[in-house]
């Protein structure tokens, strides 16, 4: 897990004469708690710089980066301004509740649907009354493709209602909120997915997109993945360019994909001349699905702030070779 040349030691035994500072656009509760957690003012000491931010801030001529805290989730834009990441710097990231409240997106948009609740919303604009067929979540299968915190989180508000759940990973083993976890394999090769999982998206009623933006994932949800689904509702709560738009709207004309529910797309803000508003059953819901509070920020900076005091790698360190 270690990211190259990031000495959880080194790094620990140099934070009480760090320089911290906190980006200027992020809410001044951040700043203040970032200072209480460092016991000083930001922008204090002479030695190596440790920042709190979307990005790098401009360092000095000779300064030196020991550790930036990433007040997001994903780090691959941040990755790509800065390639190679400096290899003695620890880059972390903040994840907070964000596992909680994406679960919770992904079961409230699974039970309007199995509801009726859009059916049901047409008909009251028509003036219409009609009983609606509706289901039950138990007993449904959803796939998840990420078993980290955010999948797991995930999975475990699925399940609260008896959804199945079966988890996709590159390293298949147990995680928490998932009934069996598979492997990833390479399903965009010559081969397809396996037959393990090809089964899986088959019986699937919800296939959800929880990746991390890596080389290994980009455009990987394109005919092979959506070619093995049957019916499927799919959600995309990770990285929009993990998925191939045109893949997705040939797998919608055909039926595989019932229903898709994009909170990312590859571009954002998505332009009016971007496909993805001209995709059939589809729901666009602007990257809101997992917001970053000023809360989850100073948490996670303070578990890690601690963790490296006590010399130990964090638990959100970003494997920077991994993009993750």
């Amino acid at each position: 897990m270690a990211t190259t040349g990031a000495d959880p030691q080194r790094i620990g035994r140099e934070l009480d004469g760090a320089v911290v500072t906190v980006d200027p656009a992020l809410p001044s509760a951040v700043r203040e708690e970032v200072e209480e957690i460092i016991g000083r003012p930001v922008g204090a000491g002479a030695g190596p710089r440790v920042h709190v931010g979307p990005g790098l801030p401009r360092l000095a001529a000779g300064e030196r980066l020991l550790w930036m805290h990433s007040t997001n989730a994903g780090v691959d834009a941040l990755l790509r301004a800065h390639s190679p990441w400096p290899p003695e710097a620890l880059l972390t990231r903040t994840v907070g509740r964000m596992g909680e409240r994406i679960g919770q997106y992904v079961l409230a948009w699974a039970l309007a649907e199995l509801q009726e609740i859009p059916g049901f919303l047409r008909q009251q604009e028509a003036r219409t009354w009609n009983r609606l067929p509706t289901e039950l979540a138990d007993g449904t299968l959803a796939v998840v493709f990420g078993t980290g915190s955010i999948g797991a989180g995930i999975g475990a508000a699925l399940r609260r209602c008896g959804i199945r759940t079966v988890g996709v990973a590159r390293t298949p083993r147990p995680a928490p909120g998932f009934d069996s976890v598979l492997a990833l394999g390479d399903p965009t090769g010559p081969h397809g997915p396996s037959a393990e999982l090809t089964a899986a998206l088959g019986a699937a009623r919800w296939v959800v997109d929880a990746l991390p933006l890596t080389p290994g994932t980009a455009d990987l949800f394109g005919p092979a993945l959506f070619g093995a689904m049957a019916g499927a509702t799919f959600f995309n709560v990770g990285r929009g360019a993990t998925v191939r738009t045109e893949a997705l709207a040939e797998a919608l004309e055909q039926g595989r994909v019932a229903h898709a529910v994009l909170d990312v797309l590859p571009e954002e803000p998505a332009p009016p001349a971007s496909p993805a508003w001209d995709l059939p059953r589809t729901t666009l819901t602007s990257h809101s699905a997992g917001p970053t509070t000023a809360a989850d920020i100073t948490a996670d900076f303070r578990t890690a702030w601690q963790a490296l005091r006590a010399g130990r790698l964090p638990a959100l360190t970003v494997r920077t070779a991994a993009g993750y």
